[in-house]
């Protein structure tokens, strides 16, 4: 039997990941493969920590962020039942709503990016992914996205933060694609049936 793949989703907030996360899922079991859905933070207590320090319920700088996600990630690679290795290995593809290439656009602006790159990509139980999918939208259609129906949002999410984190992704991009990672720009201002058509293509150039 042969490994699953690992596929992650990254965006800035707004940009469709959780509707293209289900959209690939669902191709994907279509052609008879066994799916897992994924995402950071996890359903971890590591996870459930970082979910509070995002509400701002709980007061955090951004080097402790940082830290905190390096665990969460260590731990939704290691965990027994639910870990990506232990599911790839199985034969089952991961699909991840988020992963340290968010680290990198976050914490990466706002502290030190080498030293949050060497935490992550540096270390040997966080896994590369077989490919990223990243899901680009303007911030101001994020901003007009994320604020219909809320009734709050996140600390991340205003005009200026959104905008930087967005410039800082396409450079963690091109980053580490210089690396070797198979990194992929769609854009994400389309129709649902356009992006989802266009990333199934994309996966499918991965699969075995």
């Amino acid at each position: 039997m042969s490994k699953g793949k690992f596929i992650v989703f990254e965006g800035i907030d707004g940009a469709g990941k959780t509707t293209h996360v289900e959209l690939l899922a669902n191709n994907l079991r279509a052609l008879g493969r066994e799916v897992s859905l994924s995402a950071e933070p996890t359903s971890l207590e590591s996870g459930k920590a970082i979910r509070r320090a995002l509400s701002g319920a709980e007061k955090k700088t951004e080097c402790q962020m940082a830290a905190m996600f390096v665990l969460d990630r260590i731990a939704h690679n290691t965990d027994s039942e639910i870990g990506i290795e232990t599911l790839t290995e199985r034969g089952t593809d991961v699909i991840s709503d988020r992963y340290y290439y968010s680290s990198l656009a976050y914490q990466g602006a706002a502290t030190d990016y080498g030293w949050v790159k060497a935490m992550n990509v540096g270390s040997p139980e966080i896994r590369r992914p077989d490919l990223c999918i990243y899901l680009d939208l303007l911030p101001e259609q994020s901003l007009e996205r994320i604020s219909r129906g809320r009734e709050s949002v996140e600390i991340y999410e205003n005009l200026e933060k959104l905008t930087l984190t967005r410039n800082t992704f396409l450079s963690v991009i091109e980053d580490l694609r210089a690396d070797g990672e198979s990194i992929y720009i769609v854009d994400a201002n389309r129709t649902p049936e356009q992006i989802s058509d266009d990333i199934f293509n994309i996966v499918k150039k991965h699969l075995d």
